[in-house]
């Protein structure tokens, strides 16, 4: 009788372990073979996902992830100890138990992240289209970019070492420029729990990573040791993520337009530098004698922000850097991003194509 009810119990089990995987796997073909689907799915389920584990999950202090990562580590660890001594544990529990861990993982990586790769792009949904342009547009843009962070690079707090200090509320300050553009553009709305910094960024900073979105708990978080500037850009870029948004280069983007118009001087600052330097990165492989005008008409303050942001990056380099930056590109090429991490500098197109809409066709200022 005992022997039965095992036997039943394990039936159970694997045909929950079929029936995940095949819903994983379901979804995932019906976003890349069904027209629109995946924009239904990310426009009307995962908001659902995200305004009930993201908000309950969202009440914690500290990165829920981050936690799970180290209990993962744990887990790991005593079972690989307990078959060294032979105890407690088999090797086929271990297997077991580890295949119930990975397939539950894939299915909610397919559900919170993977069907939205196939979604509508921010640029279609907006408006805002990525044409071809001159390296005299481009160049416009920078020195655009450049004023806007003039204006704004005496404005904010500023340490011994000159670096720019975050005096707001990272949290609530990215919560409120997120819903603030969402205002202009309506598929930005919805429930945007706080991007929370982990407790040990270091994981993050020897992968070369300012943030990581969560599938598995439905969290935006930061590398809290990195430069200051940087953090509200990063913030925003994970939060665009919980709209379903996972283009790297959109993400990028849409940060930066919640920057700009977040009315927080830091977040403004922020977001102006971080477009500046992906701009100007493109303007001094097309054009470096208009990209060295333009460089040298940047406030000599900001320096200090470029230079520890250089060191605190170069500690990290490596080869754990290196790994991780070639498994992000398979990763993204696997997503549809054809342009792997090189998908991040994108954003530029966008910005241009942002700038000659706002400020030249509708005469903004």
């Amino acid at each position: 009788m005992g022997q039965n009810k095992r036997l039943s119990k394990n039936k159970i089990k694997v045909i929950a372990e079929i029936s995940t995987l095949a819903a994983a796997g379901t979804l995932s073909a019906a976003a890349r073979m069904i027209p629109g689907f995946a924009q239904w799915y990310s426009t009307h389920l995962y908001p659902i996902w995200v305004g009930s584990i993201g908000r309950i999950l969202g009440y914690f202090p500290f990165s829920v992830s981050e936690l799970l990562l180290y209990l993962l580590i744990f887990w790991v660890c005593t079972v690989f100890i307990r078959l060294i001594a032979r105890k407690a544990i088999s090797k086929r529990k271990a297997v077991e138990t580890g295949c119930y861990l990975a397939i539950a993982l894939c299915f909610l990586y397919v559900v919170n992240c993977g069907v939205n790769y196939q979604r509508d792009s921010f640029s279609e949904t907006s408006g805002i289209l990525m044409e071809e342009y001159t390296s005299e547009e481009l160049e416009e843009v920078c020195r655009w970019l450049t004023e806007n962070i003039a204006d704004y690079s005496d404005k904010v707090k500023r340490g011994s070492d000159g670096g720019m200090i975050l005096k707001v509320s990272v949290g609530r300050a990215a919560v409120e420029a997120m819903e603030k553009l969402s205002d202009e553009y309506p598929e930005l709305k919805g429930y945007y729990p706080k991007p929370k910094k982990l407790v040990n960024s270091w994981i993050l900073s020897i992968q070369n990573l300012s943030g990581v979105y969560s599938p598995f708990t439905i969290e935006a978080n930061y590398n809290g040791d990195m430069q200051d500037y940087y953090i509200p850009f990063t913030a925003c870029h994970e939060l665009s993520h919980l709209r379903g948004f996972m283009q790297e280069q959109e993400a990028n983007f849409i940060s930066f337009l919640a920057c700009i118009n977040s009315g927080e001087n830091e977040f403004v600052y922020s977001g102006n530098l971080s477009g500046w330097i992906q701009c100007m990165n493109v303007l001094y492989r097309v054009d470096y004698d208009a990209w060295e005008e333009v460089r040298n008409q940047l406030p000599s303050e900001v320096e200090a922000d470029l230079k520890l942001n250089r060191e605190f990056w170069a500690k990290y380099d490596g080869r754990i850097a290196e790994v991780s930056n070639r498994v992000n590109d398979t990763y993204l090429k696997a997503n549809g991003q054809k342009d792997g991490v090189e998908s991040y500098n994108r954003m530029v197109d966008l910005i241009v194509a942002y700038y000659k809409y706002q400020y030249i066709q509708n005469g903004c200022q």
